[in-house]
């Protein structure tokens, strides 16, 4: 595998690896739920027949589910100012 860019502020890149390109469109279809997200580009994994599926998530633009969880994640301005 070789070195990417890293990805701007406040995006990820994700990759699901998977036994079928079902099961991996499944997942990343719950990450765009979630998240904005890329078209998603998918590559096989080998002889076996997996699947290898990648997209880039912006976590800045979160759907209502990933909201409430990302916000009670980050530190409040408290718990900033104590550290």
């Amino acid at each position: 595998m070789q070195p990417t860019e890293s990805p701007s502020d406040g995006h990820a890149e994700v990759r699901i690896v998977a036994a079928s390109p079902e099961v991996a469109r499944r997942v990343a279809e719950v990450l765009r739920r979630c998240f904005d997200a890329t078209e998603q580009r998918s590559y096989p994994t080998g002889a076996e027949g997996g699947t290898r599926l990648q997209l880039t998530v912006d976590t800045t633009r979160a759907a209502e589910p990933a909201r409430s969880w990302l916000e009670t994640s980050r530190p409040s301005q408290d718990d900033r100012r104590r550290t």
